[in-house]
């Protein structure tokens, strides 16, 4: 399974999104550090879901990073958080 798709699998299993959009990046940072080659290591995500309302952003983004767990966290090199309530 792809990285983008076990990242989305999870983010709806643990917040049932109002919407939700995440993107491989990748290509755009290759040349840089951690960019490796087929892509699956830079990920741009945002997400809205009511589970953020009451939530302070650093809440958020730990939810987020709890969500995905840290085996998934540990493959990612870059992720790019934008959360709404």
């Amino acid at each position: 399974m792809r990285v983008e798709d076990e990242i989305r699998e999870k983010l709806e299993a643990a917040f049932e999104p109002r919407a939700l959009k995440v993107v491989d990046d990748s290509e755009s940072h290759r040349g840089h550090a951690g960019y490796q080659e087929g892509g699956q290591s830079h990920f741009n995500v945002a997400i809205s879901s009511e589970t953020f309302e009451n939530m302070s952003r650093i809440q958020r983004h730990r939810a987020v990073h709890n969500a995905l767990g840290p085996e998934l966290i540990g493959r990612i090199h870059a992720l790019a958080l934008q959360i709404e309530p």
